[in-house]
């Protein structure tokens, strides 16, 4: 069948706002008790809450179940970003969960197989959502859940402290504060609290203001004695060196994922019977090039899963992951052989005896799907999610025929410097642009900074290049997945390298005939809304931007308009405060904002901690005579959750390339004002 030549913008595509809002509902954080494997769910049309959803290995046939119903919403604020906010335990028929509920933070206990209702293991704050969980371990006799909690006194870093707590699941500490025991309190940030199998020894990871997890930070084991962590000591990590994850394989054998010479890989440690290093780090790779582990946005991250036949299964890559199975004797790495290209670093073990392999998968032609893979014959089949996804959601549409066809790409950015980017043509059954036009393109930029934009199956970006919009993801320097050394390209550049590697992307894209110059815009959220921010102030490409919660006062971020997680990132990116206060002025789009003479859309969630409104408030009081709409939402944070804000936002973002690249759109008319 021929195409029929249509303006771009124009094409008609079956894909609406609503399933792009529908479809952010994704499976998460999959953990598993014998046969059954649970997992969290978001549900953007139940108010945006996370649903815990539960499935068994054994009996297919039985589907899928809601047990944590609403309004009950899994999910931490610990350092508002969260994590892994559940642990199974097991109950009266099947498991039971720990878990943290959004609207208190309090711990709660629900035993499906009781059918009774959620009851509260910690004790209401005085101040609302003071005290946070994340993170939980059933502890080995099976009576307390270890956990971080952070503890909010007032809004100074030093009213924000954290430590490693034991909270009875008896329900006592509910009423009893005293009930909670602290097991340790250690550097100024904790994450992944992990026992050893014969319950000695307590292993985490630590780090302190400046850094960042992916900066410095210091595995620490120590001995549990009567609760309480005694004799600590730091096993690995250090300076310019970021222990990510830390696993007990048995009582002396702690594996990690550190990156000593630049890439993140697994390391074994060797510990005595009393808890001394005996040896190690040693790697079980070798000096491969790919990453075998990530940044730790969000606590409860698992790249390795070290199965009880001694081999560890393991994330890996470097533009794309994959699944191996790691031999340490020997650092054979073979791969399970599955369609998808892209592991999340959210792997669980499941079955009786541990041998099948849980994690979360997606593919440019797959959506993200919980899979789960029999280790002993490499078979694989998906519980949640996946190609079954657009169905459970109500869809009809054969969405497959109008899925983009990506590819990765590297360019070449400012001085020679390579720029990795996932290029996604516009890409419709019926329809092409007319002959010898190039087409409109957005350059779509990853939060973080310090993060990475797979390329995986997203209705989101099939939205517009169905309509004949290119996008192109660029994962610009500063970025994770491609070593410390690319990573550490935005140190003190933040607002520069950023800019000109998205600039670079864009240029090239023209350069090789397949975006129109005059058609170019850039959107991102949080530090992508920054960057799309600063790109239309210290640039003339971009003829427009889509910016979602951003920053755009650097200055205003690190004197205390952030949460504590973030609030002192900028010194590495940016500079110490205040002698670089002069590279924050140059930098932060608030202080060019008339220099900015593009349309834009600036879309804000009026409860985000993270990048709160009054900086959005701030840049617009100082743009000048440039038309953009400024869309507030209630009840949204950082990112968006709910169905409604999510189909607003993008088909705002839809009318504003309408209006200013002159196409006719069916979507809401935004109205871009001076």
């Amino acid at each position: 069948m021929s195409k029929r030549p249509l303006s771009f913008g124009t094409w008609p595509s079956p894909i609406t706002a609503t399933d792009v809002a529908r479809h952010e509902g994704a499976p998460n954080w999959p953990v598993a008790l014998g046969e059954e494997v649970w997992w969290a769910e978001p549900r953007p049309s139940e108010s945006g809450r996370v649903a815990l959803c539960r499935t068994r290995l054994d009996d297919p046939g039985r589907g899928t179940e809601t047990v944590l119903p609403a309004p009950w919403n899994a999910r931490s604020r610990v350092h508002e970003y969260g994590g892994r906010a559940y642990a199974l335990l097991s109950g009266t028929a099947g498991a039971a969960v720990v878990f943290s509920e959004f609207s208190d933070q309090r711990l709660y206990v629900l035993d499906p197989g009781a059918r009774g209702a959620p009851a509260p293991l910690t004790p209401r704050p005085d101040t609302p959502s003071a005290l946070r969980y994340v993170e939980p371990v059933i502890s080995p006799e099976g009576d307390h859940v270890l956990c971080i909690r952070e503890e909010h006194t007032d809004d100074t870093e030093a009213g924000v402290r954290r430590a490693i707590v034991a909270v009875p699941l008896d329900g006592s500490a509910a009423t009893d504060p005293a009930a909670i025991s602290v097991v340790a309190v250690d550097h100024h940030f904790l994450a992944c609290p992990r026992i050893s199998s014969d319950g000695r020894h307590l292993s985490w990871i630590g780090w302190d203001h400046p850094n960042m997890p992916w900066d410095s930070t210091h595995l620490r084991v120590a001995e549990l004695r009567d609760g309480r962590a005694t004799g600590t000591r730091t096993v690995a990590g250090g300076t310019d060196e970021a222990v990510v994850q830390a696993e007990w394989a048995d009582a002396t054998t702690l594996y990690c994922v550190t990156d000593p010479d630049g890439w993140w890989t697994p390391h074994r440690i060797t510990l005595d019977v009393d808890g001394a290093l005996a040896g190690g780090p040693d790697s079980l790779v070798g000096d491969r090039a790919e990453e075998f582990g990530g940044p730790l946005w969000q606590l409860g991250a698992c790249w390795m899963a070290p199965v009880p036949d001694g081999r560890i299964a393991t994330v890996h890559g470097t533009s794309a992951t994959r699944i191996g199975l790691l031999r340490p004797d020997t650092g054979e790495l073979a791969d399970v052989d599955t369609p998808h290209t892209e592991w999340a670093g959210k792997l669980t073990l499941a079955g009786a005896d541990g041998g099948t392999l849980i994690g979360l998968a997606a593919a440019p032609d797959r959506p993200a799907a919980l899979v789960a893979v029999d280790l002993r014959d490499g078979s694989w089949r998906e519980l949640a999610g996946g190609a079954e996804a657009d169905a459970a959601h109500g869809s009809t549409v054969p969405f497959a025929a109008y899925l983009p066809r990506p590819e990765a790409r590297v360019f070449t950015g400012v001085q020679g410097r390579e720029v990795h980017a996932n290029h996604y043509p516009p890409l419709h059954p019926e329809a092409t642009g007319p002959a010898g036009e190039a087409a409109p393109y957005v350059v779509w930029v990853h939060g973080g900074p310090t993060s990475r934009t797979p390329m995986v199956y997203d209705q989101e970006i099939a939205y517009f290049t169905s309509r004949g919009i290119g996008v192109v993801e660029v994962n610009y320097g500063g970025s994770t997945g491609f070593g410390r050394a690319y990573r550490e390209r935005l140190r003190g550049s933040w607002g520069v390298v950023d800019v000109e590697d998205s600039v670079s992307v864009a240029q090239g894209l023209v350069a090789e005939g397949l975006a129109d110059p005059a058609r170019l815009a850039i959107r991102g959220g949080s530090a992508g809304g920054f960057t799309s921010a600063a790109a239309l102030a210290f640039s003339d490409v971009f003829r427009c931007a889509a910016i979602q919660y951003p920053i755009v006062d650097l200055a205003g971020w690190r004197t205390g308009e952030t949460h504590d997680f973030e609030s002192q990132y900028p010194e590495s990116i940016v500079g110490p405060w205040p002698s670089a206060k002069d590279v924050y002025a140059r930098n932060s789009p608030v202080d060019h904002a008339e220099d900015i003479t593009a349309p834009f859309v600036l879309l804000q969630g009026l409860e985000d901690e993270i990048c709160p409104p009054v900086q959005c408030e701030r840049f617009l009081s100082r743009i000048r005579g440039v038309p953009h709409a400024y869309l507030t939402f209630e009840g949204e944070q950082h990112g968006f959750r709910r169905e409604e804000t999510i189909r607003t936002a993008i088909e705002a973002e839809l009318s504003l390339y309408a209006q200013v690249f002159e196409f006719e759109t069916d979507v809401p008319r935004v109205e871009l004002r001076p």
